[in-house]
């Protein structure tokens, strides 16, 4: 049974489940996703608690069959816990899960909790996953998006009893947060219960969360070809300026929206041949928001700036390997900021017929 995430904590308040999978990329959600879950357990008997971590081929699955199925002198409800960061259990693995699955819906004494890394398609159509899902709860834990995100810290402060001013002077208030944080819920978290500790309840000024507020800020490439995508060139150069400071490899940006040019490309080709975008995307394994960026910028890139792009591309590929180029910008990172300048400024032309 698929359970959002935000349908956890009403779940738990009517009973337990024998068996529950937790799968995403999102460390914090994921970590208050299993407390949850394990005071739940502890309030209904469950006192003893083992945990096994799978690492490696040769990992032993009879010890965590034998876990749940083993009798306990001090304790007739047991926690058990399986991490498996790779993933992938591996064939021995994947017999012993769909038998832990089977073994869960008819043992309400022992209660597990699996946890998994972000799975792809399919993974999550595999028989091991199939029969997690059909015999226990399966939660998918997603990244919370970065339009999303100054809500999510309204949210986290209201619960501490502090919130920021009404109106256009709150929301700039949240969205210097959500910049500060970018892409690191585990450093918001952080910050606001800084602030729960620092400052008493009630409205927080703009500068008080400004003086509070480090910058913890996890910039990464994919966030950056995000945010190019969307057109929002202040974040782009701000997060080209995190993702220089952090030391990231000029080659890896260089591919991260070079991929993206020459998907661009393709994607407006075949457009132009008259396929219908949706499957055109499906074919470059583009999906997600990725897929809503690409479906709202390509109908907008005209085929010369495409071409203009891809050849931008090669310069500055060149660049980044040391080879001078007229009229571009000797140092690497300049030369990445102006191809990122000129794909937000293709990818806001007006829409145009093909």
């Amino acid at each position: 049974m698929q359970l959002a995430l935000n349908q956890l904590a009403a779940h738990l308040q009517k009973g337990l489940r024998p068996l529950y999978t937790l799968h995403g990329d999102e460390p914090l959600q994921l970590q208050e996703a299993a407390d949850a879950i394990r005071a739940a357990a502890r309030a209904a008997g469950h006192s003893e608690r083992s945990v096994h971590t799978v690492q490696g081929a040769h990992f032993d699955w009879s010890s965590v069959l034998a876990a749940g199925g083993s009798f306990s002198l001090f304790a007739d409800k047991k926690l058990v816990e399986i991490r498996i960061p790779s993933g992938k259990p591996g064939k021995d693995g994947s017999a012993a899960i769909q038998q832990l699955a089977e073994n869960a819906a008819q043992d309400d004494s022992t209660l597990t909790i699996i946890t998994l890394p972000r799975l792809d398609a399919a993974t999550k159509k595999g028989a091991w996953f199939g029969a997690l899902d059909a015999n226990g709860v399966t939660i998918q834990i997603d990244p919370i998006e970065r339009a999303a995100l100054p809500q999510w810290i309204a949210q986290r402060l209201a619960r501490q009893n502090q919130r920021v001013a009404s109106g256009e002077a709150g929301q700039r208030t949240l969205q210097f947060f959500a910049d500060r944080v970018e892409g690191n819920l585990l450093a918001a978290h952080q910050e606001i219960q800084k602030l729960g500790l620092l400052q008493p309840e009630g409205e927080l000024s703009f500068e008080v969360v400004e003086q509070a507020v480090l910058n913890v800020a996890r910039y990464d490439v994919f966030k950056l070809s995000e945010a190019v995508l969307s057109g929002n060139l202040p974040r782009a150069m701000r997060m080209m300026d995190g993702l220089q400071a952090e030391g990231t490899a000029e080659v890896l940006v260089h591919w991260t929206l070079s991929e993206d040019i020459r998907n661009l490309k393709r994607a407006k080709d075949a457009l132009a041949s008259g396929q219908p975008l949706p499957m055109v995307l499906r074919s470059l394994r583009i999906w997600g928001n990725k897929e809503r960026l690409f479906e709202r910028v390509v109908p907008r890139l005209s085929a010369n700036a495409a071409v203009r792009l891809l050849h931008s591309a090669h310069v500055v590929d060149g660049i980044v390997k040391g080879l001078p180029a007229d009229n571009w910008p000797s140092d690497s990172w300049q030369a990445l900021r102006k191809l990122a300048v000129d794909m937000v400024t293709a990818l806001q032309g007006p829409a145009r017929r093909l």
